[in-house]
């Protein structure tokens, strides 16, 4: 595989090496991989067909569940085949601008992904403290403008870290050690200056994650003082209950990132490159995609019944008659 011969040019393509000291493994690693990308699929996709179909899960909150489905489709599609094929064909080359925009999905998508989970963070927090008001708060028009917002945020704060990256030297350095286009793993091969690059995307990272998170948090504990109140104990229950399941969410996709982000800023030389790797696999492409579905669709009575209701199907009066 030849590399750049120049001293100081812009690259044509990069070689994605995969997972670096396991690639006698790399068919094994692939076949989880491809079941939960499998499963992610037909759950994301099931879950977003079956809120289109049933009137009675439209609602701000499946509308919100809904997006979250979209993004994950989007997320491990636009990431997953490439990995597959890193492991299964030894298809290791992505043009330049090719890895810009998948980079560009990668991260844009996942800062999408936080921005809803605190959507539906406030949502619930709106459904508890103002049940009274919670139809007028969260009405068709303000739902759809949150959703294009929070996708607005998501795309424009990935744009200057694009513009930067493009230009970069990489002096003969074009193999990454990853499975798809990540903004660090390109910035760290570039024989230039990046302190910029690394301080934008600390930026980004405060903007959006701490940022959202904080939010999340304060809607959480605002919703726990509210709960305090209820005196009913079904209303206890069904109220951690779905509190339960969405901070589940919260954590199956904050706890990888923040884990995945920190260690290729920071470089924790105590942390196993290969483990890296494995778990920014999983926490991208696989873990939020995959959980997401099964555990609202565990949990939510609504969804299980409509689920039920969507197999059993509704018995033909006229067949009944007879």
């Amino acid at each position: 595989m030849p590399v750049f011969n120049n001293s100081y040019v812009a690259p044509q393509f990069f070689i994605l090496n995969g997972i670096p000291g396991l690639e006698r493994v790399h068919v094994w690693i692939s076949l989880p991989l491809c079941i939960m990308y499998t499963i992610s699929l037909l759950g994301n996709l099931g879950l977003v067909y079956l809120i289109h179909q049933e009137e009675s899960l439209h609602h701000p909150m499946y509308f919100f569940l809904a997006m979250l489905s979209v993004i994950d489709l989007f997320t491990c599609t636009t990431t997953l085949p490439n990995a597959l094929c890193i492991f299964w064909f030894n298809l290791k080359d992505i043009n330049f601008n090719a890895y810009l925009v998948q980079m560009f999905f990668v991260h844009g998508f996942t800062d999408v992904e936080f921005g809803v989970l605190m959507l539906m963070a406030l949502d619930h927090y709106v459904a508890i403290c103002y049940p009274s008001r919670y139809a007028t708060i969260l009405t068709n028009p303000i739902i759809t403008k949150a959703g294009l917002a929070t996708f607005l945020r998501g795309v424009l704060v990935i744009i200057p870290l694009l513009f930067l990256v493009k230009h970069l030297p990489f002096c003969q350095r074009n193999i990454i050690s990853h499975t798809y286009c990540g903004h660090m793993s390109v910035v760290k091969l570039s024989c230039a200056s990046i302190k910029i690059n690394v301080i934008n995307g600390l930026t980004v990272a405060l903007l959006i994650g701490v940022f959202d998170i904080c939010c999340i948090s304060v809607s959480y504990t605002m919703f726990l003082q509210a709960v305090v109140s209820l005196s009913p104990a079904d209303a206890w229950q069904k109220a951690f209950s779905t509190c339960t399941v969405r901070k589940s969410a919260t954590i199956i996709t904050y706890v990888p990132a923040f884990f995945t982000f920190f260690t290729l800023h920071f470089g924790v030389n105590t942390i196993p490159p290969s483990l890296h790797l494995i778990v920014a696999n999983l926490y991208l492409l696989l873990l939020p995609p995959t959980l997401n579905p099964i555990v609202y669709g565990i949990k939510i009575k609504q969804i299980r019944d409509s689920v039920i209701k969507l197999f059993q199907g509704e018995k033909d009066p006229s067949i009944q008659d007879k």
